[in-house]
């Protein structure tokens, strides 16, 4: 897709890619953001930038020392392909590990607000430590997904917050004026089974509870003492690996996440010399015929987008890993109704247990 910006046109593409047309690799929200500094009067240098997933503001700050904070392995490949894609080096943007703090630096953070109101607060709290003191936070929304919590969650920060008028049905939030800095966002600890507890960091899936479709699936999951080598599919805090360990501790288990926050929220609770982490989108790790055994709650939703395309994608790296007699065990929300699909790329697809909301698969 092609972007005007100052009289220059710019070309922004999705990574992956989708055939979804209505889905851009830019919001409303996010032209808010370059409207609002086009008409500052200020020369902001060295801005942060939070949850720019595609890297649409990276490439046009890219000239003001601009740093980003990485979340996804997606986020950092959609980064470098645009960047590169508008003639720009890939060093022009700094990148930022979501869990570094590092000394007073910026003079403004920019934050797409997540769906996820428990990582915009950890997030504004690691933007607090970044910016001088005489910086600036705009935090950036389409008004249909807005709360009081993000009031509420930013008056804790700064003492300043103006809500600006709505344009293109987006708002911007201007943070000023920095409050002394909070206590910072605690690591989320969650009871599974009455005796473990499991770790993870703000803005990972499902942070007060296991989630109920991943407690399905544990219900119903097969692991035969044959399952040499396990591979946990969107790991997220690692419950899944725990569960394969439990019911055959000699495997070797690989957890696999696109969210860096996920894979170190599952090196927090998996101990195990059998398990090794990778922070990837997708099974290029891996070579074909790999595993005996590959479990998942896959991804369907992306802050505020639903897209199954992805899930696909993984689906079918995910048949060229397994051995032969190899089994894909999955389980989905009912109304996606991926059996179609999964019978395009396996021999045998069976429905293992189904519920109201949900669906376990098994799928050799």
């Amino acid at each position: 897709m092609t972007y005007s910006y100052q009289g220059n046109s710019y070309s922004i593409s999705r990574y992956p890619k989708s055939d979804n047309k209505s889905l851009k690799a830019w919001s409303a929200a996010d032209e808010h953001l370059l409207k609002y500094l086009s008409e500052s009067t200020k020369d902001w240098q060295k801005p942060i930038l939070y949850n720019d997933r595609f890297g649409f503001l990276s490439i046009f700050l890219s000239q003001h020392q601009t740093s980003v904070v990485v979340n996804f392995k997606s986020q950092e490949k959609a980064l470098e392909t645009n960047l590169k894609d508008n003639g720009l080096e890939a060093n022009v943007v700094h990148r930022i590990n979501p869990l570094d703090n590092q000394s007073n630096a910026h003079d403004l953070a920019l934050i797409k607000v997540p769906k996820s109101l428990e990582l915009f607060k950890s997030q504004l709290s690691q933007a607090h430590e970044l910016l001088n003191d005489d910086g600036e936070i705009i935090c950036a929304f389409m008004t249909k997904y807005f709360s009081p919590k993000i009031i509420n969650i930013a008056k804790e920060y700064f003492e300043e917050c103006h809500q600006s008028k709505a344009w293109k049905k987006s708002r911007l939030l201007v943070l000023k004026k920095k409050k002394k800095s909070p206590e910072k966002s605690e690591i989320n600890t969650i009871n599974f089974d009455g005796v473990k507890e499991f770790k993870q960091h703000p803005g990972v899936f499902s942070g007060k509870n296991i989630d109920y479709a991943t407690q399905f699936l544990i219900e119903h999951l097969e692991v035969k003492a044959t399952d040499n080598k396990i591979l946990d599919l969107a790991s997220g805090n690692g419950v899944l690996a725990h569960v394969a360990l439990s019911k055959n501790p000699n495997a070797e288990v690989s957890l696999l996440d696109d969210s860096l926050l996920a894979i170190e929220s599952s090196k927090m609770n998996l101990k195990s010399p059998n398990a090794s982490f990778y922070f990837n989108d997708n099974l290029d790790n891996f070579e074909n015929n790999t595993f005996d055994l590959v479990i998942s709650n896959p991804p369907f939703h992306f802050d505020h987008e639903t897209n199954i395309e992805i899930a696909l994608s993984l689906f079918i790296d995910v048949k060229r890993c397994l051995k032969k007699g190899g089994v894909f065990q999955l389980v989905t929300s009912n109304h996606l109704n991926l059996k179609t699909h999964l019978y395009k790329l396996f021999h045998k697809v069976k429905i293992v247990a189904k519920n109201d909301k949900f669906v376990v698969y098994l799928c050799e």
